[in-house]
């Protein structure tokens, strides 16, 4: 795959966007708004699948070898975190994303989301997954249930934000064609 400059330039910036994003904290009572799957979002509508996982590939890169670009830090120990699932579930979903919309398209809001959900729906899945893992065999924790279920309000919240960031990016992607066509 060959990658133009604007290609790099694009994929970095969705990178620094991602770093932005996990320190961008709405504070809502019990449930703090960070805004990583947001910008996980548009690097998979935006950039397609292969240059947005590139995108979210670089941002792991970056916090696993030590600068502080994750919510709680970063370092290679931050692996052994359940909520880890959910940062390699950021490099899955933008990949869905961006594959569902190039086979669909996004033309439409309802092709936005269904684009966007899917991603979502990978998020979490890999996240729990991973989650599940470090609790079970790591920590030694056998009240996974327990934690699964506190997800619930976290992903209702996800999904807020997945929608209005179709909203977004749909009025984005049109904004965008007409700059390329002028």
């Amino acid at each position: 795959m060959k990658i133009s400059i604007k290609d790099m330039a694009e994929v970095s910036m969705f990178a620094a966007l991602m770093v932005v994003g996990a320190y961008i904290r709405i504070p809502l009572p019990f449930l703090p708004v960070t805004l990583q799957g947001f910008f996980c979002a548009f690097a998979g509508i935006l950039l397609g699948s292969k240059l947005g996982l590139m995108s979210q590939l670089i941002y792991i890169i970056m916090g696993l070898a030590g600068l502080p670009v994750f919510t709680g830090g970063g370092g290679i120990t931050y692996v052994l975190k359940p909520s880890f699932g959910y940062i390699i579930g950021f490099a899955i979903g933008a990949y869905i994303i961006g594959l569902v919309s190039e086979k669909i398209g996004t033309a439409t809001l309802t092709k936005t989301i269904v684009s966007m959900y899917s991603g979502l729906i990978i998020i979490y899945a890999a996240g729990l997954l991973y989650a599940y893992i470090i609790s079970r065999v790591y920590l030694g924790k056998p009240d996974t249930v327990l934690v699964s279920m506190s997800i619930v309000p976290f992903f209702i919240k996800d999904a807020i934000l997945f929608t209005i960031a179709s909203v977004v990016v749909n009025r984005t992607i049109k904004l965008i064609r007409v700059a390329r066509a002028n």
